[in-house]
């Protein structure tokens, strides 16, 4: 986490989708982590990564 409280993009180095085990992209405009191989979308809350898929969103 960066010390201004905001996602630090880095992090993506170390991050995989749990559903794939593939990388993850990172959408700024709606602060969230995007598993296109799952089609899942995990929140970012408070710039702390929400990797659980119970609460990831769906993407269409």
């Amino acid at each position: 986490m960066k010390e201004d409280g905001k996602f630090d993009p880095r992090m993506l180095e170390a991050l995989v989708c749990p559903v794939t085990q593939t990388p993850l992209a990172w959408d700024a405009e709606s602060q969230e982590l995007i598993s296109k191989a799952a089609q899942l979308a995990f929140p970012v809350r408070g710039a702390i990564p929400v990797m659980l898929v119970s609460e990831a969103r769906e993407l269409n």
